[in-house]
């Protein structure tokens, strides 16, 4: 049997409820949305049987029917992965829910009795039990209610619920990939037509080997890190790719944005020629925004591209970094001037390295999160708004609805042509503040500066309401981030690094303004920004 606890989407997803709830429809959205078959179980019985579910009870009786239907599943479970709908009661039986449970995620989808009775009359037939299409809507009404008093307990014990009330399959669809942490970017240009999936849960570094099988990878594997990241977990990486058959080796670069040049990327092609890389080889990008980076990059540019996989370690990666394909090195005049779209075959995000993330660099993570918020979650930008200790107890959470935010836009838009210009929010300023401090600041400590600073622009520009950048100044500073250029850094300095901004248009550079929280405006020109941004500074507002 399948390992339910695989990090990456289950081998089958079961969509499980009462008659109406709305599993056929929102399975056949969640297939198409994970690139996976989908199946119809009570289809697949009445092909078997050769007749209707409503024959088989009339002719058989409801034990046969149940037999026939605990078959059936044996039968698909041996097949290939697949979004799997149930009828609503094939779960009763304790075998089928074992064999289900054990075989993948199991989503129960729950509704009203009003809107199940409404769905039902809808539909040209109707399950034996809710007797017959013609019958009067009262005595529908009767039998649901019945059948509902009578299997309640059983459904609310399934630990997954995603409700359908007054909400699309696409809608339930998208619900149902956040609070499984599994997503599939199927829109990118380029080697990867088909997509790549994207997958945030526990326990994928030590699983990393049997995921690596499953793509079917070649030898030698790279697993590129930094000094810290190998130390914590290469030998766990290392250790279960060898279990599983890969030949593999680990290299190492200096932690920190300063390793994010040209010596480092050279560094790691000479690693991938000493060890036979080859274009069917796979590089493995364990670590951060920076190994991201420099590991995704260098695949990309290697005897022209090879495969690579990103395992982000860090809150910062699993939220922005390893999502997109982006990836690239600095130049001593800019951060990540030089790089590529280039995406991974596969993202896996291991929830537990986030217990070893020192408290200033999850801090650091949060400003990306808080820019998420920003541009495409109000309830997750609110979320964040409670504090250090709400946040730290709905990481998980935050995690998974960072990422999804970041999808969506990448799949809108994947080489970055209009929308996804969003994810540039706190980034012109966040970058230049960045590369002025000489990298003393992290990445996200830059960020949520730009953030506060831009919110200012956006004000001044009458793109966003009077009280924004205070509202997002106090949610940073109530996760213990800084929010104002450090007094040390020279105003020229960040002028000049905005300058060589890869954002810059016709010599300009293009922000993405906020216009409240969830929405943002991009591509805007703002031709005095500099005496913008340090009547701000005058004012004690950066």
């Amino acid at each position: 049997m399948p390992n339910a606890d695989l990090p990456t989407i289950p081998d089958y997803l079961f969509l499980y409820g009462p008659p109406g709830v709305g599993k056929s429809t929102v399975a056949l959205r969640l297939s198409q949305s994970l690139k996976l078959p989908c199946i119809q179980l009570d289809a697949e019985i009445e092909k078997q049987a050769g007749c209707t579910i409503r024959d088989i009870f009339s002719i058989s009786g409801e034990a046969v029917f149940r037999q026939l239907e605990k078959q059936v599943l044996q039968e698909t479970l041996k097949g290939p992965r697949a979004v799997i709908a149930l009828g609503g009661g094939a779960l009763l039986d304790p075998e089928n829910r074992q064999l289900a449970e054990a075989a993948g995620a199991v989503v129960c989808l729950i509704a009203p009795l009003s809107t199940l009775v409404e769905r039902i009359k809808a539909q040209p037939s109707r399950r034996p039990l809710l007797g017959l299409p013609d019958e009067p809507e009262e005595q529908l009404r009767a039998r649901l209610s019945e059948l509902m008093q009578q299997r309640q307990a059983h459904y609310d014990s399934f630990p997954l619920q995603v409700s359908t009330s007054r909400r699309s399959a696409e809608e339930v669809s998208w619900d149902i990939q956040v609070q499984l942490g599994c997503f599939h970017i199927y829109s990118m240009p380029g080697r990867l037509a088909s997509g790549y999936s994207i997958c945030a849960r526990t326990g994928s570094l030590q699983d990393l080997g049997a995921h690596l099988q499953r793509l079917k990878v070649h030898d030698p594997v790279a697993v590129v890190a930094d000094e810290t990241v190998a130390q914590l977990y290469g030998k766990l990486v290392l250790e279960s790719l060898t279990e599983a058959g890969c030949s593999a080796h680990m290299v190492t670069f200096r932690p920190g944005e300063t390793s994010k040049t040209l010596d480092t990327i050279n560094s790691l092609w000479q690693d991938f020629l000493t060890h036979g890389m080859e274009r069917r080889s796979t590089v493995v990008a364990l670590g951060g925004g920076v190994t991201n980076d420099l590991a995704g990059f260098a695949a990309s540019t290697y005897l022209r591209g090879m495969h690579w996989i990103a395992a982000p370690t860090t809150l910062l990666g699993m939220a922005d970094a390893a999502i997109g394909g982006k990836t690239g090195f600095d130049l001593p005049q800019g951060k990540n001037l030089v790089g590529s779209f280039y995406p991974p075959r596969l993202v896996l995000a291991d929830l537990n390295t986030l217990k070893t993330l020192p408290e200033p660099e999850l801090r650091a993570g949060l400003a990306e999160v808080v820019k998420t918020g920003l541009i495409g979650d109000e309830a997750l930008f609110n979320l964040c708004c409670q504090g250090w200790e709400s946040v730290m107890q709905s990481l998980d959470q935050i995690v998974r609805r960072s990422m999804a935010v970041k999808i969506r836009l990448v799949q809108a838009d994947p080489d970055e042509r209009s929308q996804r210009a969003a994810l540039n929010l706190g980034h012109t300023i966040g970058h230049a503040v960045e590369k002025a401090s000489d990298y003393r600041l992290r990445h996200g400590e830059a960020v949520a500066i730009g953030l506060v600073a831009e919110a200012r622009l956006a004000e001044q520009q009458k793109v966003a309401r009077g009280g924004l950048a205070k509202r997002i100044e106090a949610c940073l500073s109530g996760l213990g981030l800084p929010t104002q250029i450090p007094e040390e850094i020279a105003p020229q300095a960040i002028i000049q690094a905005v300058g060589v901004d890869k954002k810059r248009l016709g010599g300009s550079p293009r922000f993405s303004l906020p216009l409240r929280p969830g929405r943002v405006q991009v591509g805007i020109l703002i031709p005095d920004w500099e005496r913008n941004l340090f009547n701000q500074k005058e004012q004690g507002g950066i």
